[in-house]
């Protein structure tokens, strides 16, 4: 996109020239037929954990309404898709909440055994998903990747309950890699509440925000990323799986905790991953993960990476302040954005939720920063959650005032369409922030849209890579 600088003085709110930017107006996108590239039948496998790292992992990622049906508008997605960012909202703000009150009561799982509501999949919120091979030989489906959740499950045949997915449902029979794990294991142990059969094998369940869940035999497998195979992973083999998953067979989670695919096979790929996502209206260009010494952009800005004491899924970083025009604005302190001692507020980054959250007194002092700099641009009605949209029919391209996030040690400057997004097809654009009363602020995935997010585990740091994903 045609980035363009210039200045305005506006006298009533801003006592030094503003810095804008051109943003050139594009349509809610359409859904993209999917494409998969062919699946070589000759695997590699991943050198052993001791040895040093030499293999990339890369996969491209498609956006989840690619699987919607083809005859949905895009004002239809588009809504359906705030429709699940609310719940997925929810959803993690109420992960926080379980974590640091201890009393506070817990879903009951399958079982009789009780299991923590886990962010994630909040009616079907996983927003990216790539094509997997799950054990031997490879069955390819569809995973979302949820940097929002740790444990790796599929759906598994014979299905007490199974909801609708694109591909055959795994059996775990046909493959000679599945084994379960008992319950006397390390591994079962792990699972923050495990459940045990009468054959004395682990089982796991996940529970979402929705009442959606994934029950099942604790267990694992080798998953295959194009020609690349990598064993022992654990995953849920699901055989009761309840709610609105979409058509993918699973979940790759992405998070930070002891059960994500990054904490199990960091060893083999240097604990490094980076994944860019693409504007879905630019479909020339994939979105994308990389696992490896390759996932980090030499152009990369970093901001270490914080730890709650209480919930080790997140990643939190250190949001210092923020931008309008390239002047700081005043009512946004690092204190609004403090991780404190008891596991309460912080900012984290997430790749399932798509419009960023602050801090209700963060966002209100950032929207009307906006909106005095955008006082040239005609006003619109409120849509869903957005409060400052404008009516910008007719137009092909507008100046909007410059928006830049503060990180401790990084500057990440949004592009334009980061920021002032289609919300419909008449030509309505939104800020794309929005409010919270909850002290846990959220960096959602259109704001990371063109950059290539680095998270660098072993320097325990994240990266933003501009144009990081040509």
């Amino acid at each position: 996109m045609p980035i363009l600088f210039s200045f305005l003085f506006l006298s009533s709110a801003f006592s030094t020239p503003l810095d804008f930017q051109t943003l050139v107006l594009s349509p809610l996108p359409k859904p993209h037929t999917l494409s998969w590239t062919q699946q070589d039948s000759e695997s590699l496998t991943l050198p052993d954990p001791s040895q040093t790292p030499t293999t990339t992992l890369s996969v491209q990622l498609h956006h989840r309404d690619s699987l919607s049906s083809l005859d949905s508008t895009p004002d239809t997605l588009f809504t359906r898709r705030l429709q699940r960012d609310a719940a997925r909202a929810k959803t993690l703000t109420d992960a926080v909440e379980l974590a640091v009150k201890p009393n506070v009561s817990r879903a009951r799982g399958k079982g009789g055994f009780s299991s923590s509501v886990t962010s994630g999949l909040a009616q079907g919120s996983g927003e990216y998903f790539t094509r997997i091979g799950i054990g031997t030989p490879p069955k390819y489906s569809y995973m979302v990747l949820d940097t929002g959740s740790d444990v790796v499950w599929i759906q598994c045949s014979p299905c007490k309950k199974c909801y609708t997915q694109s591909d055959p449902v795994f059996d775990p029979k046909k493959s000679t890699t599945f084994t379960g794990v008992t319950c006397g294991s390390p591994l079962c142990r792990r699972l923050d509440s495990p459940g045990c059969n009468n054959r004395q094998m682990c089982l796991y369940q996940v529970s979402y925000g929705d009442g959606s869940f994934t029950f099942g035999e604790f267990s694992t497998e080798t998953l295959t990323f194009r020609r690349i195979r990598v064993k022992n992973i654990a995953l849920g083999c699901g055989h009761d799986n309840e709610g609105l998953f979409v058509g993918a067979a699973g979940l790759l989670g992405l998070g930070r905790g002891k059960l994500s695919f990054p904490n199990q096979a960091g060893r083999r790929f240097g604990n490094k991953f980076s994944y860019c996502l693409v504007d879905r209206s630019a479909s020339s260009k994939p979105s994308s993960v990389v696992f490896g010494e390759s996932a980090v952009s030499r152009t990369a800005v970093f901001t270490p990476l914080l730890t709650n004491p209480k919930l080790d899924t997140f990643y939190y970083l250190g949001l210092t302040g923020m931008s309008v025009g390239g002047v700081r604005v005043k009512g946004i302190t690092e204190s609004l954005f403090k991780l404190d001692s008891t596991g309460n507020g912080g900012v984290i980054i997430d790749s399932g939720t798509s419009v960023t959250r602050l801090t209700r007194p963060a966002y209100v002092a950032l929207r009307d920063a906006f909106r005095a700099g955008a006082a040239d641009l005609k006003r619109a009605a409120d849509f869903s959650l957005f409060d400052t949209c404008f009516d910008l029919s007719g137009k092909t391209v507008v100046k909007v005032p410059t928006v830049v996030m503060h990180f401790a040690g990084a500057n990440v400057a949004l592009p334009a369409s980061n920021y002032l997004i289609p919300v419909d097809s008449k030509g309505s654009f939104c800020f794309a922030f929005a409010g919270t009363m909850s002290g846990l602020s959220i960096i959602g995935n259109i704001q990371q849209q063109g950059f290539r997010v680095v998270y660098d585990l072993a320097g325990s740091r994240i990266g933003f890579a501009p144009r990081g994903c040509d």
